[in-house]
């Protein structure tokens, strides 16, 4: 049953140019072992903007597949803050990203949300990457 597991999302986002080609990435443990990795190629966007498309992604995914705990990790200090409320959301695009996500978290028993080091989110960032490197969108299951 989905809602007694634990699922960890590690994620990250990044463009090349910021604006320039952007990429998402999440990387998914679920009970602490590694499970899922999703990836979205963006378009022309700004590193904050995939940022935040990493962060959907793995809600919407967390919703669509029946899990309703979910603990996020992030390297990006200022999405983190953001979304704990502790900085505001000034731009008008991420304000939408911002409220999207904020309705995604309502709909679900527990969010937890915390920052690390960059050092600690390198599969998320590969998956982003890739995505910038393929200008493509995938998942892979990890065996």
């Amino acid at each position: 049953m989905p809602d007694r597991e634990s699922l960890a999302a590690f994620i990250d986002g990044g463009s090349r140019g910021n604006p320039g080609t952007a990429g998402a990435g999440v990387h998914l443990e679920l009970n602490g072992i590694p499970w899922r990795g999703l990836y979205r190629y963006l378009g022309n966007r700004t590193n904050n903007f995939a940022e935040y498309s990493a962060l959907l992604e793995a809600l919407r995914y967390a919703l669509r597949e029946g899990y309703v705990k979910i603990r996020v990790y992030s390297d990006s200090e200022l999405l983190v803050r953001q979304i704990l409320g502790q900085y505001r959301v000034k731009n008008a695009v991420l304000q939408e990203l911002y409220r999207e996500a904020q309705d995604l978290i309502r709909r679900l028993d527990s969010f937890k949300i915390q920052h690390i080091p960059r050092e600690q989110n390198q599969l998320a960032d590969a998956l982003a990457n890739r995505a910038q490197d393929e200008l493509a969108s995938g998942e892979e299951e990890y065996t």
